[in-house]
């Protein structure tokens, strides 16, 4: 990942509220095209400029070329601010990320997130190294929106379960554990409309935790089908389960590890 500083120039009066609508606006549309990550674009005001600084997945991921037609319209608005189209200067790499998966062919990818992650949740299966979401057709609606919503959705439940000092702890828990829960179900279509679009077979993480003994957890059978699934080995140290028929992966119980 790559950190990166934008700067808005002014080429009239304009105010405040217009130049937080539009550079948010603007954040927001690359943000729901994987071109920055994370939800928080800290915006400084110096004389006649506004910069504001992101982490990219790469050093060219505000290349236009990447654009998605939302970003060209959040674009097009930053004239009704008064504000010219960013300079980019990349600062350069953060030391505190992952590396992004080069574009070439990989032999299967899987939808996976932590709540400790900002980075895309599509990995590649055999680095398990994060693909930046603009390398994809869109998903839905022009952009990637609704992968990053799901992301957004299963990283908070992560983090209530993780607390663990909650009521709402068990509903987190369920979310990301039981293939027929809402969340589960709505990342399961997504990973379904990526390999669609991407003709790659794409799985989908079930979270893991619990069980009776480590016996039953290492012969337990896919939730969705009903068949065998243990790995002779584990993949990433990570996915001790794989589905192929269902495009599910999932780890041993990590209450026996």
């Amino acid at each position: 990942m790559f950190v990166v500083e934008l700067t808005f120039e002014c080429f009239d009066n304009t105010t405040i509220s217009a130049v937080d609508r539009a550079v948010n606006g603007l954040m927001d549309a690359l943000r729901y095209n994987g071109q920055v990550l994370g939800r928080e674009f800290p915006m400084v005001m110096g004389d006649g400029l506004f910069q504001v600084r992101a982490v990219c997945p790469e050093q060219d991921s505000l290349n236009p070329v990447h654009h998605s037609g939302q970003v060209m319209g959040a674009m097009k608005k930053l004239s009704e601010a008064c504000l010219l189209s960013p300079k980019v200067r990349v600062l350069g790499r953060d030391l505190n990320s992952e590396a992004s998966a080069d574009n070439s062919e990989r032999s299967w990818q899987v939808l996976y997130t932590t709540y400790v992650h900002t980075c895309s949740p599509l990995r590649c299966g055999d680095s398990l190294l994060p693909i930046p979401l603009y390398h994809l057709p869109a998903t839905f609606n022009g952009d990637h929106k609704a992968v990053v919503r799901w992301q957004t959705e299963w990283q908070a439940c992560d983090e209530i379960q993780m607390a663990g000092a909650f009521k709402a702890e068990h509903a987190a828990l369920a979310e990301i554990t039981e293939i027929d829960s809402l969340l589960s179900i709505k990342g399961w279509d997504i990973r379904g409309r990526i390999e669609y679009l991407t003709g790659i077979p794409t799985y989908y993480y079930l979270y893991r935790v619990g069980g009776k003994d480590r016996d039953s957890e290492e012969s337990r059978c896919c939730p969705k089908c009903g068949s065998e699934w243990r790995l002779p080995q584990s993949l990433h140290d990570i996915f001790d389960f794989k589905c192929d028929r269902c495009r599910i992966v999932s780890n041993l119980s990590w209450d026996f590890q």
